[in-house]
């Protein structure tokens, strides 16, 4: 009887329609860009990215931010108490650190055990961001090889990149490339893009030739406002695009700023 009954179980896994593949973001929807603070969107806006500390803003496609490739600002005593090899170090043993942002550590890449590690915690926030209800993650700073004082290489991020992309499908959300365009063409397996000032740098194209119309795309006003009209005038209705104060702060701030095409 137990021989039938895996058989019979055997048929049944071969037989089981697979799981939906998790969906990008509605093309061209009124996004929001919450990483300062979470506040109820305006009535128009179907994409909203909050930190994966928060929760999802009900009712609109929900984008989890996760810092995959850096420390998120706070988080280094945690880092420092329990996983102090998966951070980046030089040769003398100082810690790594983005010169934009001082207070992030970049990770250790370098080798595959690190990679399965790291790879291991990002499948926890991606499943934690599974469970609040957001659709997708948004994994940032692929780029950090480029601030590494040539100790991380693109071979690098890029195997990181393919682990993350395996792990947020397995966790049931969509995944953005965030910036990083000239990782596009690989083929990484990210589902949409996320483009900060790609417009201020001309490489909103090595995005669309990839995503065609699964962009978002995030342009400041520290950088005036020409690159925004610019974005607005090739691609309205064929992206998301969103100016925003640089440091994203909530609605009701002095410097609060989000207008969308």
């Amino acid at each position: 009887m137990s021989g039938l009954i895996a058989a019979i179980a055997a048929v049944l896994a071969l037989t089981a329609s697979p799981a939906p593949a998790p969906s990008p973001p509605p093309t061209a929807a009124v996004a929001d860009y919450q990483l300062g603070g979470p506040y109820r969107p305006a009535a128009d806006v179907g994409v909203v990215t909050r930190d994966r500390s928060e929760r999802p803003a009900a009712g609109r496609y929900s984008i989890c931010y996760v810092n995959s490739f850096q420390t998120q600002p706070g988080t280094l005593r945690w880092w420092r108490k329990n996983h102090p090899s998966l951070l980046l170090r030089d040769g003398a043993g100082r810690l790594v650190r983005d010169p934009g942002w001082p207070d992030e550590v970049l990770l250790d890449l370098r080798t595959s055990a690190r990679r399965k590690a790291l790879g291991d915690l990002n499948r926890a926030w991606f499943d934690q961001c599974r469970r609040k209800g957001f659709d997708a993650v948004e994994p940032d700073n692929l780029d950090s090889w480029t601030r590494s004082g040539h100790r991380l290489t693109k071979r690098h991020a890029v195997a990181f990149a393919r682990r993350l992309v395996r792990e947020a499908h397995r966790s049931g959300v969509a995944i953005a490339q965030k910036n990083a365009p000239q990782l596009s063409r690989l083929g990484l397996g990210f589902d949409f893009a996320v483009a900060e000032e790609c417009e201020v740098y001309r490489e909103c194209g090595a995005y669309t030739r990839v995503y065609g119309t699964r962009l978002i795309e995030i342009e400041y006003t520290d950088n005036g406002r020409r690159a925004f009209a610019r974005a607005c005038a090739a691609r309205a209705g064929r992206a998301s695009i969103l100016l925003r104060d640089r440091d994203v702060v909530p609605r009701g701030s002095r410097r609060y700023v989000s207008r969308s095409c």
